[in-house]
């Protein structure tokens, strides 16, 4: 890979996940790229909200139309499907909130001039993991009081020298593992297309502005990185929406095997 003080083309590096402090540097409260564009997020998010809902109408507009259908969908084929309505309206406000956080964070990875998903650095995953992690160890010990580790670790019906073998795994499944899947999951794919993003549009940049503005027709090559870049922006959309799926039911599954009486 040639150095850009040559002109030639520079790939995207795990440098673009620890970017420098540009507010408040040297302090506790030092904000960098990521951190701001967070900040952006959640006031994106509490404003929409705020306007979707502040003058509700029995007729709804189409704007109300489409957040009634968002927050629908969350509630009913979401939560509800999976912990029944009674202890969904528990932990609803907590999963709803998962959904659209983690979408509004996945999506600013496509926004021009944001292009870095905010979960695609580690911080952000491990909060939400340690939360859910919290949520469904919660659940389970006020259901079931101490009884909840019995439910969690021995499996019923199994030859008890088996289970010297069988509770280490199964802790290990339980609190150890999911938390840690449910951060890695999440990250690995926004890192993942971001990084595929940034190479197929800085690929662009480098054939159409550096090769082809020489004279060089093999520059014309950044017609179809261009085209991979917009297919793969569609597909990042997609992943954006998946992902908060994915996360939001996993930790509703979790929290209902925690509530459930046993094995």
């Amino acid at each position: 890979m040639a150095d850009e003080s040559d002109g030639g083309f520079v790939g995207p590096s795990i440098g673009e996940f620890v970017p420098e402090g540009l507010l408040f540097v040297g302090t506790p409260f030092e904000l960098n790229r990521v951190m701001l564009i967070r900040l952006l997020v959640v006031a994106a998010l509490v404003l929409w909200l705020w306007i979707g809902t502040r003058n509700m109408k029995l007729v709804p507009t189409r704007g109300q139309a489409a957040l009634e259908y968002m927050l629908g969908f969350v509630r009913n084929s979401i939560v509800f499907d999976t912990l029944g309505e009674k202890e969904g309206k528990r932990f609803l406000p907590i999963l709803m909130t998962f959904f659209f956080l983690i979408i509004g964070m996945n999506l600013t990875g496509i926004f021009p001039g944001l292009q870095i998903a905010s979960t695609a650095v580690i911080g952000l995953p491990l909060i939400l993991a340690v939360v859910a992690y919290v949520m469904f160890v919660y659940a389970g010990f006020r259901r079931h009081g101490f009884g909840y580790l019995k439910n969690a670790l021995i499996i019923p019906g199994v030859p008890w020298p088996l289970h010297i073998l069988l509770i280490p795994l199964e802790f290990l499944s339980t609190f150890i593992l999911r938390p840690i899947t449910l951060a890695l999951r999440l990250l690995m794919n926004m890192v993942a297309g971001h990084m595929l993003l940034v190479l197929c549009f800085t690929a662009t940049n480098f054939f159409f502005f550096t090769v082809l503005a020489g004279g060089n027709l093999i520059g014309l090559l950044g017609i179809g990185t261009f085209a991979f870049g917009i297919a793969f922006t569609v597909l990042e959309l997609f992943v954006a929406v998946l992902q908060a799926y994915v996360f939001t039911i996993l930790t509703a599954i979790y929290i209902q095997m925690s509530l459930a009486d046993g094995h």
